[in-house]
């Protein structure tokens, strides 16, 4: 069946088959879905017409961005941008923006994450930590809009809306939600004095694409910031899809970090200073995490993101446990789950 099948009942459809259709550039009635994702954004794969596949290759990708909810012109501007800093991410074709639809390259269907093992994990972190390093370098003030603490404040402000009153159906106590504020305090504290540069803000394997030549392939980067230096770097190496062992990560940090200050990047100078810039930035977007993976089920009936909370809750539980300042979250996770607290290395 044919996708534009559907157009009667989705008049997105019949908008985008009659743009690509005016374009005469792909076979629009094999359009298929490539991928959706936990926006409203949409993703389609259609066939190059042979006419034009020596420039344009076999395949590209359309891009269905409701403007209303989705940003078309900040997903182009950083397209841009990180092609200008030499990072692999999709030529842009053809946009029609009042409609919120993106023709563009296709980097192919298989993921980082579905091919990242024990064996290679080291080679294909490292290429996406070079690349990450090629957007930071590039990273100039004023360019983008600023990842500040009103900004921070209002993602940490998802995990007690959405995954403990909404997800787990519990309301704090009046202590306990001094002593949650507190501890967001204490992450806003230590995120918003990092410095400043490029931030994707979902720099993770889901987003990265396995390819020939050129690795990684950078994909859903259209709500890039201008905020703390640590922040990719956490989304990639404490990825909510994906866990290594502890060891591990702080190998890769440690040599990101070397790589990072080499380069001139604005990174703490001390590397167990700038580890706990990481842990705490983490923990800021995997409190956010919780609460979006939450929304996401219980405000837009997506139930899969909730496989992947038990991962998230462990990163939460592991860095909360380890700072006297985070030690209050810990204990309202323990009492969320009625259970009795661990002993673990406070720093």
């Amino acid at each position: 069946m044919s996708l534009f099948s559907e157009m009667p009942t989705d008049p997105r459809l019949a908008a985008l088959h009659a743009w690509l259709s005016s374009l005469q550039l792909v076979d629009v009635a094999g359009a298929r879905v490539a991928s959706a994702d936990a926006s409203f954004r949409r993703y389609f794969r259609v066939d190059v017409l042979d006419q034009h596949r020596a420039s344009l290759g076999p395949t590209l990708i359309v891009m269905d961005a409701p403007p209303e909810r989705e940003n078309v012109l900040g997903f182009v501007k950083v397209d841009e941008m990180l092609i200008h800093a030499g990072v692999s991410v999709p030529r842009i074709v053809a946009t029609d923006y009042e409609s919120g639809f993106v023709l563009m390259s296709d980097l192919g269907t298989t993921t980082y994450l579905q091919v990242l093992d024990h064996d290679n994990a080291s080679t294909m972190y490292a290429e996406a930590l070079e690349a990450l390093l090629k957007f930071q370098l590039s990273s100039q003030p004023g360019v983008l809009p600023e990842y500040d603490r009103a900004f921070l404040l209002r993602e940490l402000k998802l995990f007690p809306e959405w995954y403990i009153e909404k997800h787990r159906g519990a309301t704090l106590s009046a202590q306990q939600s001094a002593e949650l504020a507190a501890v967001f305090d204490a992450i806003l504290a230590n995120v918003t004095a990092q410095q400043q540069v490029y931030v994707h803000r979902d720099f993770h394997s889901r987003n990265l694409m396995w390819m020939d030549a050129g690795n990684p392939g950078v994909l859903d980067f259209q709500d890039a910031l201008f905020g703390p230096v640590t922040y990719d770097a956490a989304s990639l190496l404490r990825d909510a899809y994906i866990q290594w062992d502890e060891e591990l990560v702080l190998d890769w940090v440690i040599r990101y970090w070397q790589q990072a200050k080499a380069a001139g990047l604005p990174v703490n100078p001390d590397i167990d200073a700038f580890y706990r810039d990481f842990e705490f930035m983490a923990l800021q977007r995997h409190l956010k995490i919780l609460g979006i993976f939450s929304r996401l089920r219980h405000r837009d009936g997506k139930d899969a993101y909730l496989a992947d909370l038990p991962t998230v809750l462990d990163y939460v539980r592991k860095t909360a446990g380890r700072y006297k300042e985070l030690k209050p979250l810990l204990r309202l996770l323990d009492a969320l789950d009625n259970t009795a607290p661990t002993v673990g290395y406070t720093f």
